[in-house]
């Protein structure tokens, strides 16, 4: 995967004194984990540090996160209290987020509404989907509709209601519509540089300093499949 190793290869898509936001490549991580991979989080504090030459140590806060094969658009606080405020925004459901996913198998209806009770499975890192009122098991709801399509390939276009771990991915799989290169959930081959082809595209929400509303919005990784889809840039 063709991850950012340097904070000058991060591609800002909004800044102003409260937040940021960047687009992921497939296989940044957001946060630091056991690979001791640079995570954005650090890449953040590196350009923050040298673009206002910033003494000292740098905030910059996790507000939420995608998967490490995943792209799109992350959003990062630059203050403690747009921090709170816009884990505040998440926790009530007050940001939208809309994902572009591309799978082998066309749903069977151009577009819906999915429901299902999920369960996360801690060792394999994995979410399955289960009976309502099973163990452990949370609601999870998105919308989709089609959105494009190649010869051997569908572009859904998803509005996540919940925030569930590999909510997509699990419920696409549930449908028999696993997402491109995602084996884990039962796709049929992987991706010849480890992504998946699942992209956060879009967040919109109300600034919660500022009181406007920001409509952030990730072009898709320069790839020939996301190229060859029916996009409408």
């Amino acid at each position: 995967m063709n991850r950012t190793e340097s904070y000058k290869n991060l591609e800002i898509l909004y800044e102003d004194n409260h937040l940021i936001a960047v687009n992921k490549r497939p296989g940044d991580i957001v946060q630091g984990d056991r690979s001791e991979d640079k995570s954005l989080l650090d890449l953040l504090k590196d350009y923050i540090k040298v673009k206002y030459d910033k003494p000292g140590d740098v905030y910059v806060g996790l507000v939420h996160r995608l998967d490490r094969p995943v792209s799109g658009v992350v959003v990062f606080a630059k203050t403690s209290k747009a921090l709170t405020r816009m884990n505040e925004l998440f926790r009530d459901g007050d940001v939208r987020k809309t994902y572009w996913a591309v799978v082998k198998n066309r749903p069977e209806m151009e577009d819906g509404t999915l429901i299902h009770h999920l369960r996360k499975n801690e060792k394999q890192n994995k979410s399955y989907v289960c009976k309502e009122g099973g163990k452990d098991g949370k609601r999870a709801e998105l919308d989709y509709r089609l959105a494009g399509f190649t010869d051997k390939y569908w572009l859904l276009e998803v509005n996540l209601k919940t925030g569930r771990h590999h909510q997509i991915r699990a419920q696409l799989s549930a449908i028999g519509s696993p997402i491109k290169g995602d084996l884990k959930y039962g796709a049929d081959r992987s991706n010849r540089d480890g992504s998946i082809h699942l992209h956060g595209r879009n967040v919109k929400f109300i600034h919660p300093v500022k009181k406007v509303e920001l409509n952030i919005t990730a072009p898709p990784p320069k790839e020939s499949l996301w190229g060859a889809l029916a996009i409408d840039e």
